[in-house]
């Protein structure tokens, strides 16, 4: 093995020149390396004759594999390679032949000059390679050819020609099989000659024209042979050229591109003029068309050269055929169809929706699409994005196409933030959620009600603070798909300078807490004194039918109560705006049923006192106005019944059987009074004190704790909404009303009927008995004329007495059993309301359970 590995060094000195001068000198080295490989297999196998003469058939092949381009997998670097012969010698214990590998090396590697071995890596590989076969196959079965006895050295070098040549085979002893390969006869430049004769025979028309007929139509340009059919919606390739079947089918796969693209194209056409966000939208497929032109006019160009092949008998043709094609059309393909896909679900889209159809497609796993859509979707979100900078930064609704999530509609000064924007929830993204549309449509609508309805523009000042606290993110065009935080961020530092300034305006500059309070005191008959001495000068006019009633005259007493009272002292503009209002009246109507206040608000304060919010007062006042009248009609029963005037009816000289029916009908009405008096107390106290001052304490609460104008908003629709369910007022106690009021009418009654009561006690105390008077003698027959009872005497005028003080009596006893009746079931019917006040009222007006004990 020594003698060999240094045989082969030594031929390694001599350089595998081109030249003539070595070409004999090459062949000759050749030829007695093939000889010594043929004489060490003879010495391996004794029966075997040795040949000294290879024939040229043997040597021709060894030239042939030392000429050609055969190259390792791995090449690897000389110095390595040297290293690892020495290590393997090193290993086997050849000491000796390492060390003489060692000296030759450095002899070899020290000839750099002209003629020495170029490529000396590669043939330490060979060398390698071919001492390693020996080594794992010493005994190997053959003839005496040479061709036949390099069994592996094809397998261990990576070969770049074909195995379409002529094989032979042997078996070995083992049962192998030695294969080995060669082309003497060009067999393989006739076989790429004969399959393209093949394949041009099969086509009519060149590959190259339908490379070119195909990029044409990926332009949504018809070919010559490729056109577009709209029976099967598709390009075909036209029925007279002949083709194989392979061929077709490959033309209509890359046909597809040229379909997306007639698609595409075809919703960017037809969209140009809509909306700002459907521009985007085609304007970033576009851009994205403009990329795959590019790729197209790189096709073409590379569709003009030749076809790099091995044999150069065969025309080539074009660079690109169909199957490169196919390779190059892998991306775009995978682009168009998602550009298709958005096109198909999103045509009848807009807006808003646009881009929150466009984000569904978006949750994709392959970050080629991915990425794709996420540059898409900055593209197409970016004019909605300025549309909530301009609105909640300036208060601006630019859109025209009324493709934003905030809508807004023309309405009345008074409507404003209610009624004249909203949230179109069609056109909210779903990449917004729906607390930040919210907040979103609050900022932009305090801005709006501040510069309308407040006719305040230091809001301005807000916005620039917002925008100086988040930095730069809402700069035009800083804003865009994914940046969620930056736009909450936005929102959040505007909505909060913006609100507090508007807060500020309201309570500060528009006083809308005083309005509160004054509300309180004259439509929720607050003001005591004011509200009793009103009653009392507006009584002889409240009697009177409806039609008869002056609302000018009304006017003049409410300004007398004003001035009459301690009202006198509050400010001027709030005593201006309260007024009377006469309602609707039907015949038969009086002026109680048909008075009221009315407390005018304007801009921005009938933002908050509206229409229906006027009217809710207005229902609760008639019913505390109902509640004082009561009241006020007890108060003047009293004061007919109160002891001092009793007694002196008693020591008047009507005959004692008048004066103890007298007694005992007064007991009975001062117990009646008592009782209904007892009701009416604790009913107005649970009233204004319950229920008025407990609401507004916790009203004022929440004015102080709200944070925008809807907090304020929804503190005074709980303030308001708490009253009328609490007064009996709401939709669940509308059977307490109704029984609330037949106990109100049962009042006036007797009320009514005490005043008659005493009206004909005063009467038969002051009218005479008997005429004893010279006058009453001489005026006798006028006298008998006017009053009948004059001439009746003492008996008839008992008699009389007796009648009306009897029918008097009954109908108390009627008022009293039918008041009763009423009363047990109202509170029969508290413990039945949701509301839990409604018990305390029930323990105040029962707290003895004399009725409940009674039912």
């Amino acid at each position: 093995m020594k003698q060999k590995l240094i045989k082969h060094l030594r031929l390694s000195d001599h350089p595998l020149s081109s030249s003539m001068e070595g070409d004999r000198r090459v062949e000759d080295l050749v030829r007695e390396l093939v000889c010594h490989l043929q004489n060490d297999y003879s010495s391996l196998h004794p029966n075997s004759n040795p040949n000294p003469n290879p024939n040229s058939k043997d040597v021709k092949y060894a030239t042939r594999i030392l000429s050609s381009r055969m190259t390792p997998l791995i090449v690897a670097n000389e110095v390595a390679m040297a290293n690892s012969i020495k290590s393997h010698m090193a290993k086997q214990g050849k000491l000796s032949d390492a060390l003489t590998f060692a000296d030759l090396y450095s002899r070899l590697a020290s000839k750099n000059g002209p003629g020495s071995v170029k490529n000396k890596g590669a043939v330490l590989y060979l060398l390698k390679v071919i001492s390693e076969d020996r080594n794992t196959n010493p005994k190997f079965r053959t003839n005496r050819s040479f061709t036949e006895g390099l069994p592996s050295v094809d397998s261990e070098i990576s070969v770049t020609y074909s195995s379409s040549l002529k094989d032979s085979s042997r078996k070995l002893k083992n049962g192998g099989i030695l294969c080995i390969s060669r082309d003497p006869d060009n067999t393989r430049d006739m076989t790429y000659k004969e399959f393209a004769t093949l394949v041009n025979g099969e086509n009519d028309v060149p590959e190259e024209v339908l490379v070119r007929d195909v990029l044409y139509v990926c332009k949504g340009i018809d070919g010559k042979f490729v056109k577009f059919d709209d029976s099967v919606d598709g390009y075909v390739l036209l029925d007279s050229v002949t083709a194989p079947k392979a061929t077709k089918i490959m033309i209509r796969k890359l046909c597809e591109l040229g379909w997306l693209h007639r698609k595409v194209k075809g919703y960017i056409s037809e969209n140009m003029d809509a909306g700002m966000v459907a521009k985007a939208f085609c304007g970033a497929l576009q851009e994205e068309l403009s990329e795959y032109y590019k790729l197209l006019t790189v096709l073409e160009s590379q569709s003009m050269n030749p076809i790099p092949l091995v044999s150069e008998i065969v025309n080539s043709g074009s660079y690109l055929s169909l199957r490169r094609l196919s390779v190059w059309f892998v991306e775009p393909m995978v682009k168009m169809r998602r550009m298709a896909v958005l096109v198909d679900s999103c045509k009848d889209f807009k807006g808003g929706a646009l881009a929150g159809a466009i984000h569904l497609h978006a949750q994709h796993g392959d970050p080629l699409l991915h990425d794709f859509m996420k540059q898409l979707l900055r593209r197409v979100s970016s004019p909605l994005f300025e549309m909530v900078r301009s609105w909640v930064l300036e208060g601006e609704l630019q859109d025209l196409s009324s493709e934003f999530f905030v809508s807004g509609q023309s309405i009345t000064v008074e409507s404003l933030w209610r009624e004249g924007y909203h949230v179109h929830h069609l056109m909210l993204p779903s990449f917004i959620s729906q607390s930040l549309a919210n907040r979103i449509l609050r900022t932009g609508k305090s801005i709006n009600f501040l510069r309308v309805c407040c006719e305040d523009h230091s809001w301005a000042d807000a916005a620039m603070e917002a925008t100086a606290a988040i930095g730069t993110t809402s700069r035009r065009g800083g804003l865009g798909y994914g940046e969620t935080d930056a736009l909450e961020s936005l929102v959040t530092e505007a909505a909060k300078r913006v609100d507090k300034h508007l807060l500020d305006v309201i309570f500060n500059r528009y006083k809308l807490k005083e309005h509160c309070l004054a509300i309180k005191r004259y439509i929720l008959l607050g003001q005591g004194d004011f509200v009793q001495y009103l009653m009392e000068i507006v009584m002889p006019e409240l009697m009177e039918p409806a039609s008869f009633i002056s609302s000018l005259q009304l006017s003049g007493l409410l300004e007398r109560a004003v001035q009459s009272s301690s009202a006198q002292y509050d400010d001027q503009d709030i005593l201006d705006r309260l007024r009377v209002k006469m309602m609707p009246y039907k015949t038969g109507d009086r002026g109680w049923d048909v008075f009221s206040l009315d407390y005018v608000t304007r801009a921005p304060l009938n933002t908050i006192f509206t229409e229906s919010v006027m009217a809710k007062y207005l229902r609760i006042f008639n019913f505390l106005w109902k509640l004082r009248r009561v009241e006020h009609a007890v108060l003047g029963a009293w004061k007919a019944m109160k002891p001092n005037l009793i007694a002196s009816y008693i020591s008047s000289k009507l005959p004692k059987a008048v004066k103890f029916q007298i007694v005992l009908t007064s007991r009975r009405c001062q117990a009646l009074w008592d009782e209904m008096n007892h009701f009416l107390t604790n009913l107005q106290y649970y009233i204004m004190f319950e229920v008025l001052e407990v609401s507004w304490s916790k009203f004022c609460n929440e004015m102080d704790a709200s944070k925008d104008l809807d907090d304020l908003l929804a503190a005074h629709d709980k303030y308001l909404t708490s009253i009328i369910e609490k007064s009996l007022l709401g939709q669940s106690s509308e059977a307490l009303y109704k029984t609330l009021l037949m106990l109100f009418d049962v009042i006036l009654r007797f009320c009514s009927d005490v005043d008659r009561l005493f009206e004909g006690i005063y009467e038969f105390r002051t009218r005479p008995t008997k005429s004893k008077t010279k006058e009453a003698k001489s005026s006798k027959s006028k006298a008998v004329e006017t009053d009948p009872w004059l001439n009746e005497g003492r008996k008839a005028i008992t008699q009389r007495a007796g009648d009306f003080l009897r029918t008097m009596g009954q109908d108390v006893d009627g008022i009293s059993k039918e008041y009763s009746s009423i009363l047990k079931g109202f509170i029969s019917q508290l413990p039945m309301q949701q509301h839990i006040d409604f018990k305390f009222l029930m323990f105040r007006l029962d707290f003895t359970e004399f009725y409940s004990s009674a039912a």
